[in-house]
């Protein structure tokens, strides 16, 4: 087994991101899921250059590498959770989350990220399916051409309840785009379980070829709940020998955004669990018992 860990800092927001990370590297992750956002780094900053700077040295000193996470609640609407959207009806609004995404995708090149994440958005009210998508391809382009530019990759997730919610979605906005090199994949294990057909091993499996970022939780069918492991339904030791068998390089990332209040211990029984999700799969590779 050769997977990465990382834990989110939208889990850590109770903690200054120096403290986070230190913790982080203490507790045997070896990245992070860095959340632009105001209590970490800020990506409306003035002098967010600077700011990336220290953030670098800091995730050099600690041995950390990162995935850049778009996913802050209020980061440019502090009256609408995760608005304005690439799918907004109005132009100017839809042009500031391109921008936050591109200042992103910048971000990501100065820390030597290896993905920036982002999703598509709630479809609007009134809204027709085929505006919707269009919108999205359309606002979405700019930012996948910045990832090229910029050698990182754009990985979109598909989240529940918005335009794109599954893996089949990410292959219709891929077609739509001609299919670029620069878009790829998020991947949420717990999304999987929740609403893919597929289990999540076989979602893994399915979505290899362009795996970029990984999250993982638990989670139960049918409800959109990020839980901490052994709270769901989710079998991991297989989620966890499919991944290690698609030869993913990037960060698998425990993705814990409502349980800041407990985000340390949460952390340390993160890692533990996962480290004996491996030792299980290892050990039935080799014919003998967790």
């Amino acid at each position: 087994m050769s997977l990465r860990f990382g834990y989110g800092t939208n889990g850590l927001t109770d903690l200054r991101l120096d403290d986070a990370l230190g913790l982080l590297a203490d507790l045997g992750y070896e990245g992070v899921g860095l959340t632009l956002d105001h209590m970490h780094l800020d990506p409306m900053a003035p002098d967010l250059a600077a700011r990336t700077r220290r953030v670098s040295r800091r995730l050099d000193q600690l041995g950390l590498t990162a995935t850049v996470e778009t996913g802050a609640r209020y980061v440019l609407d502090p009256r609408s959770k995760h608005g304005p959207s690439l799918l907004d009806p109005d132009p100017d609004r839809r042009a500031a989350r391109v921008r936050l995404l591109t200042r992103a995708v910048r971000v990501a090149a100065d820390l030597g990220a290896h993905a920036v994440h982002c999703f598509s958005g709630i479809k609007p009210a009134d809204t027709p399916d085929d505006t919707a998508w269009k919108r999205l391809a359309e606002a979405i382009a700019p930012v996948v051409e910045a990832a090229e530019g910029a050698g990182t990759p754009l990985a979109i997730e598909p989240e529940p309840g918005h335009l794109l919610s599954c893996i089949a979605d990410f292959h219709r906005l891929r077609t739509d785009l001609g299919a670029p090199a620069a878009l790829g994949l998020t991947l949420d294990i717990g999304h999987c379980q929740c609403l893919e057909p597929a289990p999540p091993a076989a979602c893994v499996r399915d979505a290899a070829p362009w795996l970029r970022h990984v999250q993982i939780e638990d989670m139960r069918r049918g409800v959109h709940e990020h839980l901490p492991f052994g709270a769901g339904e989710i079998d991991f030791p297989p989620v966890l020998e499919a991944l290690a068998a698609t030869g993913y390089q990037g960060l698998t990332v425990v993705e814990l955004p409502r349980h800041s209040h407990a985000g340390p211990q949460l952390a340390e029984q993160s890692i533990e669990f996962l480290r004996r999700a491996e030792n299980a799969v290892r050990a039935a590779a080799e014919g003998g018992r967790p």
